[in-house]
C-alpha cells in the first residue's frame, strides 16, 4: 500500500452524532450502549462541537449537550494524508478527528485505532515482499502475492509453541479489527503459515473459520525448509503447538530482566 494513504481510506463513515439539544442522560446511555467516549455534535450536516465523557464529568449538573460541548474542534479533510492526520492528533493530544468534505459536511471520523490500523496495513506488505524475493532467490522460482481469506483449518503451522500472554494481545487485536494479516506460502495445495501463529491460534479460539492473509503463491509444488523442520519437530496441525502459560514471551522477559538489572545497579551504586 502506498505511503500516500488518505484519511478517507481509513475513517469510519457511519458516524454516531448528537445535537446541541441532546439531553445529558441520553449521552450517558449512548456511551454505555456503544462503548464510545465522545461524539461529534452536528447541526445541518456541519460539525458544531464535540462532547466527551470528560465534559460530562466536569459538568454533572448540566442538562443538554449544547451547554457542555467543546466548540473549538479540530477537523480533518477526507483527502488529508493519514500521516499528516496522525501528526495532528499526536501533537494536539486528541484521540479522534471528525472528517469533513469540501462542503464542510461531516462524512466520517478518524480515531487512534484507525491510525494504528493504517500503519499495520502498510508495514506488512514490506515484510511480504522481502520474503517473496528471498524465496525466489533461494529456490529459483517465480511467485505472486494474493490478499485473501484463508481457511484456518487448511493452514499448516511451522512453529512449535506460542505464548499465552502474547495470545491475549492478538485476541484483543482481532476483536477490534487491528490484527495485521498473516503471511502464508501456497505450494501445491498446501497453505504453509510463515508469520502469524499467535494471530491464527487466537482466531481459531475465537471460532474464526478464515483469517486475513497475504498469500505468496509458488509457481511449482515444492517442500520448503520450514516445512521439513516442522516435520522433524512433529508439527503437523495446531493441536501440536504448545501454549506456554508459565513464561512470558522472550522479549518481555528480557525487558523485565533489564529493568531488574538497572534497579540492582542503582542499589549497588
Amino acid at each position: 500500500m502506498s505511503n500516500k494513504a488518505l484519511v478517507k481510506d481509513y475513517m469510519t463513515r457511519d458516524v454516531i452524532t448528537v445535537t446541541p439539544d441532546t439531553p445529558q442522560e441520553a449521552i450517558v446511555s449512548l456511551m454505555t450502549e456503544t462503548g464510545h467516549d465522545g461524539f461529534p455534535v452536528k447541526v445541518d450536516g456541519e460539525v458544531k462541537g464535540m462532547v466527551t465523557a470528560f465534559d460530562l464529568l466536569l459538568n454533572p449538573g448540566i442538562h443538554s449537550v449544547g451547554d457542555i460541548m467543546s466548540t473549538d474542534v479540530v477537523v480533518a479533510s477526507e483527502d488529508m494524508s493519514i500521516n499528516d492526520a496522525a501528526r495532528v492528533m499526536f501533537r494536539m493530544g486528541i484521540s479522534r478527528l471528525p472528517v469533513i468534505d469540501t462542503e464542510n459536511c461531516l462524512v466520517g471520523i478518524l480515531t487512534n485505532t484507525d491510525i494504528v490500523r493504517s500503519h499495520i496495513e502498510r508495514s506488512t506488505p514490506m515484510k511480504v515482499n522481502y520474503f517473496k524475493k528471498t524465496l525466489e532467490q533461494l529456490y529459483g522460482i517465480k511467485t505472486e502475492i494474493k490478499r485473501m481469506q484463508v481457511p484456518t483449518d487448511k493452514l499448516r503451522p511451522t512453529q512449535n509453541k506460542v505464548y499465552a500472554d502474547e495470545l491475549q494481545g492478538r485476541t484483543y487485536e482481532l476483536k477490534r479489527g487491528l490484527a495485521e494479516p498473516t503471511i502464508v506460502v501456497k505450494t501445491g495445495d498446501r497453505f504453509v503459515l510463515v508469520d502469524g501463529h499467535h494471530r491464527t491460534v487466537a482466531a481459531r479460539k475465537l471460532g474464526c473459520k478464515e483469517i486475513d492473509s497475504y498469500v505468496i503463491v509458488l509457481d511449482k509444488d515444492m517442500k520448503l525448509g520450514m516445512e521439513k523442520t516442522a516435520d522433524l519437530n512433529g508439527i503437523y496441525s495446531f493441536d501440536d503447538i504448545e501454549i506456554i502459560d508459565d513464561a512470558q514471551h522472550p522479549l518481555i522477559a528480557i525487558t523485565s530482566t533489564l529493568r531488574k538489572a538497572r534497579r540492582k545497579n542503582k542499589t549497588i551504586k
